[in-house]
């Protein structure tokens, strides 16, 4: 197991209560702000500042906070020196894949991971498509500008469903393994499908940090480790991680509609108290084993809609 403290603002303790929300726990202990289980993590913030970080993911996000925390010009310089896979400086001029992934904060629907190739001579193309990092789109815009990918550049999507991702889970597989595993077999398939085209490397969103990654993919019988690199906020860097994002956006939101049609009612994302409401409905229909097939069920959303269905208040 391993472990971290980091020493926080205020601020910042503020944004990871909220950032961390479908994964609080009632109970704290004294002197704490608040107590998250997040996937293969528990996180204590207190009073004083401090905050502990505990369990097999514990790097992956107390390095997500550090970095978080830092002003402006301090993140620059930790983007360019954190580690040895950061990408050149003029990534955004070479032909790369980008990969990318959607779901893993929502309670419903699955995950989903799309690794997509652009050359160099395919930017002013993907612009005027509309290609951009998909938190900006609507729902309607990346739909339609999803469509026009599937048709342009080379890609791979891999769908991650409930039942499977539960039964990973209990097995003890954290969420982030699971993406490291599906971000390196997508790759893989779309380094297949370049057949001599150019290919100046490989960028990955990244998730955790380069050396957990690849002991996450330590067991594939095949891992993509040449010429890769990681970046917090890669879709800003490059157009292919943004076009991999908006595919991986376009299959999730699909994902979604065909749960919505088969339960007849429209299934909300994220993981707020909108969720919560929907879960209870949906124990009370059909009874809690079926959200095992819809929804990632070590979310603290579960025990939420549990306590709401049986008529208790949260």
């Amino acid at each position: 197991m391993s472990n971290s403290v980091l020493k926080l603002s205020a601020i910042t303790i503020e944004k990871m209560k909220e950032h961390y929300r479908s994964c609080l726990q009632p109970a704290t202990p004294p002197g704490s702000i608040f107590v998250a289980k997040p996937p293969g993590c528990t996180i204590t913030a207190y009073k004083s500042g401090k905050v502990l970080f505990q369990g097999k993911t514990a790097l992956d996000e107390a390095y997500r906070w550090e970095n978080a925390a830092l002003p402006a010009e301090q993140k620059k310089a930790v983007i360019k020196t954190a580690h040895l896979f950061a990408p050149p400086e003029n990534i955004e001029e070479l032909s790369i894949i980008g990969s990318d992934e959607v779901g893993t904060g929502d309670y419903f629907g699955p995950i989903t991971v799309v690794a997509a190739y652009v050359k160099k001579e395919q930017m002013e193309l993907l612009r005027e498509l509309g290609v951009k990092d998909s938190k900006h789109l609507t729902d309607k815009q990346i739909v339609s500008i999803a469509k026009d990918l599937l048709h342009t550049i080379p890609y791979s999507l891999l769908v991650l469903r409930n039942e499977k991702y539960n039964s990973l889970q209990e097995k003890g597989m954290s969420q982030g393994k699971m993406k490291a595993v599906l971000h390196n077999k997508a790759l893989l398939n779309v380094m297949q499908k370049l057949e001599g085209k150019p290919l100046d490397g490989i960028l990955v969103d990244q998730f955790c940090e380069p050396a957990i990654y690849f002991n996450h993919i330590a067991r594939e019988k095949e891992q993509v480790k040449e010429k890769i690199y990681f970046a917090t906020k890669a879709e800003s860097l490059h157009l292919s991680v943004a076009a991999a994002s908006i595919l991986a956006r376009y299959s999730f939101i699909k994902e979604m509609d065909k749960i919505g049609d088969s339960l007849g009612m429209t299934i909300p994302k994220g993981a707020g108290a909108q969720v919560d409401v929907k879960a209870a409905e949906l124990i009370r229909k059909f009874g809690k084993e079926k959200l095992r097939e819809i929804a990632k069920l070590h979310f603290a959303n579960t025990k939420k809609a549990e306590a709401l269905a049986s008529g208790k208040r949260w």
